[in-house]
C-alpha cells in the first residue's frame, strides 16, 4: 500500500468508524476517492488529517468526519440528484458521485472550480458537473434536488436555496450563527414544509456566501 492508501484507511478506521459513520455504502465512498488529489500540492502529506484544511481566500476542506457524517444523514441514492453548494475543491462532489449519478458542484471561486474539475479529471470521475455562479442563488436549472449539502457552515438557510429541494429531499448544513458552535443540521421537506433536526456538533467554518450580516455594538 502506498503512504496515502495507509492514510485513507486510517482515516475511515480511526476518524469515520469512531464517529458514528457506519453506512458501508458511505465508507466504501470515501475509501474509493484520493483525497490527496483535491488539496494543494503542499498539503497532501496531511490531505487525511483530522481536521479542516484551508484552500484559500477564506475558504475551507471540511473535517473528514463532519463530511462524512452529513453525507450519511443525507441517505443519497443512485437515482437521486444531488447539489453541492460551494463545491470548492471538489472533494465531497466525488464522494457523493460514488454513491448517486447526478451531481451538480457548484462554486462561484473561478480557481477552485478549476482546481475542482481538475482533481475530478484525473481521478477519472465523470458524474460530476462543475457549474460556476453566485452561491446564493443555488443553481434553477437543475432544480428540484434529492440532495443539498453544504461545502461548508452557513448563518442560516437562504429561502431560495431551501425552495430548490424536492418532495421528500434532504438537506444537509452546518448552521453556525455568529462565534457560537455549529450544529450540523438535516432538513427534510414533507408536503411542501420544511423541518429540522439537529444531527451532531460542529466548528466547521463558515462558508463567506452565507456568511451572517454583522452586528454592530454601540
Amino acid at each position: 500500500m502506498t503512504v496515502s492508501e495507509v492514510a485513507r484507511t486510517n482515516m475511515i478506521d480511526s476518524q469515520l468508524r469512531t464517529n458514528k459513520v457506519a453506512d458501508e455504502r458511505v465508507l466504501d465512498a470515501f475509501a474509493r476517492v484520493r483525497r490527496e488529489l483535491f488539496v494543494l500540492e503542499p498539503q497532501r502529506a496531511i490531505a487525511y488529517v483530522d481536521d479542516d484544511l484551508p484552500l484559500g481566500g477564506g475558504r475551507w476542506l471540511m473535517q473528514p468526519m463532519v463530511a462524512a457524517r452529513l453525507i450519511q444523514a443525507a441517505e443519497i441514492n443512485r437515482t437521486d440528484t444531488v447539489l453541492i453548494l460551494g463545491a470548492g475543491c471538489g472533494y465531497e462532489a466525488a464522494v457523493a458521485a460514488m454513491l448517486a449519478r447526478t451531481i451538480i458542484a457548484l462554486e462561484e471561486d473561478a480557481g477552485l472550480a478549476r482546481r475542482a474539475r481538475a482533481a475530478l479529471v484525473e481521478h477519472g470521475i465523470a458524474a460530476v458537473n462543475v457549474v460556476e455562479g453566485p452561491l446564493r442563488e443555488g443553481h434553477r436549472p437543475r432544480a428540484p434536488y434529492d440532495v443539498i449539502l453544504f461545502g461548508g457552515a452557513i448563518a442560516e438557510l437562504p429561502p431560495e436555496i431551501g425552495a430548490q429541494l424536492a418532495e421528500g429531499g434532504r438537506l444537509l448544513a452546518v448552521v453556525r450563527a455568529g462565534n457560537d458552535l455549529g450544529r450540523a443540521t438535516l432538513f427534510t421537506r414533507t408536503g411542501g414544509v420544511l423541518a429540522r433536526r439537529i444531527i451532531f456538533d460542529a466548528a466547521t467554518p463558515v462558508l463567506p456566501a452565507f456568511a451572517g450580516k454583522p452586528t454592530f455594538v454601540f
